[in-house]
């Protein structure tokens, strides 16, 4: 599997959702580090970890207030 590039990651769902890349940036390694604690395979964790960081932002914009 090719190299992923992180920050491309963090800057393509920043841009997707209208969030601060900063914050993008903190989601995305608290998710991949929270990946890797458990992970045999480390190849798809960066999808998983966008994955998660796009679920996390949806969830937090759909939450009133």
């Amino acid at each position: 599997m090719p190299q992923v590039d992180a920050e491309q990651i963090v800057h393509s769902i920043a841009e997707e959702t209208h969030t601060p890349k900063e914050t993008v940036a903190r989601i995305y390694a608290d998710a991949l580090a929270e990946y890797r604690i458990d992970a045999r395979i480390q190849d798809y964790l960066p999808l998983f970890a966008a994955r998660k960081v796009r679920a996390t932002l949806r969830q937090n914009s759909a939450k009133p207030g």
